[in-house]
C-alpha cells in the first residue's frame, strides 16, 4: 500500500502519489523556479533598486511638505488683517481676506453665500451675451432653484424675479441675488469672523497654524514638603 501525501494539512486532505492531480501539482512547483529565474530579472530589480537610492529621485518630495500650504496665511501682515476689519466690502476686495473669509465659513457649513457672490463676480465679467447664458443657466442650477446642491437663502419674490429672467439673461440677471447674500453675510457671518480666532491670531501676528503654547504649571515635589510638620489641630 502507498503512503498517503498530504496535500492540505489544515484540511486533513491526502491523496496517493499516482493521482493524476498530484502529478500536476508536483510538475507545477518544478516548474515555478524556472520561471523566477528568467533572464534579466535580476538584472532589472538591482537597476530599480540602484535608481531609488539615486538622489535626484526624491527631488519633488519637499513639494508635498505642509509648510508649503500655509505661507499664504503666513504672508498676511497684521496691518493688512486689520484692514479687514474696516470694512466687508474691503475684506472682499483683497484675495487673502477672501480666502480666509471662505474657510471660515466653510467652518459654519454656509460657504455656498461666497461661492455664489464670487460665481456672481465673475459672470459679470462676460465679455459676450453668448457668454451669459451657459453661466447665468449654472449658476441658477447651482444656487437658485428649488432643492439645488448649493442653494442659497433667497426670499420669494427675489427668487421669482430671478427666475423669470433666466431665459434671457443679461448682465443684471443675478444683482438682486446677490446683493441680498451679499448683505446676509455682512450682517451676520461677518461679525463672527472678525470675532473668530484665526483672525484674532492673524491681528496679532501670530501663526494661526500652531496652536499657542501655554506655560506649565509648577509641580509639587518631595523636597517641597521637606521639614514641615503636619498639623493634627485640624482634626
Amino acid at each position: 500500500m502507498e503512503n498517503p501525501v498530504l496535500l492540505f494539512p489544515q484540511l486533513n486532505i491526502s491523496a496517493s502519489k499516482d493521482k493524476s492531480y498530484y502529478k500536476v501539482m508536483k510538475s507545477t512547483i518544478k516548474e515555478e523556479p524556472h520561471k523566477a529565474s528568467k533572464p534579466g530579472a535580476k538584472q532589472k530589480r538591482n537597476r530599480l533598486s540602484l535608481l531609488l537610492q539615486k538622489p535626484e529621485f526624491h527631488e519633488g518630495d519637499h513639494l508635498a511638505k505642509p509648510e508649503n500650504s500655509t505661507k499664504a496665511a503666513n504672508s498676511v501682515s497684521p496691518e493688512e488683517a486689520v484692514k479687514w476689519g474696516e470694512s466687508f466690502d474691503k475684506l472682499l476686495s483683497e484675495k487673502a481676506g477672501l480666502d480666509a473669509f471662505t474657510k471660515f465659513l466653510k467652518t459654519e457649513f454656509s460657504e455656498e453665500n461666497i461661492e455664489f457672490w464670487i460665481a456672481c463676480e465673475d459672470y459679470k465679467k462676460s465679455k459676450t451675451a453668448r457668454e451669459l447664458l451657459p453661466k447665468a443657466k449654472t449658476i441658477y442650477e447651482t444656487f437658485i432653484q428649488k432643492d439645488a446642491p448649493k442653494e442659497v437663502n433667497l426670499d420669494f419674490q427675489t427668487k421669482e424675479i430671478t427666475s423669470q429672467n433666466i431665459g434671457q439673461p443679461i448682465i443684471t440677471t443675478f444683482d438682486r441675488a446677490q446683493n441680498t447674500v451679499y448683505r446676509l453675510m455682512e450682517q451676520d457671518s461677518y461679525p463672527r469672523f472678525l470675532r473668530s480666532d484665526p483672525y484674532l491670531n492673524l491681528v496679532k501676528g501670530r501663526n494661526p497654524s500652531r496652536p499657542t503654547l501655554r506655560r506649565r504649571s509648577r509641580s509639587f515635589t518631595v523636597n517641597d514638603f521637606k521639614g514641615v510638620r503636619p498639623d493634627f489641630t485640624v482634626w
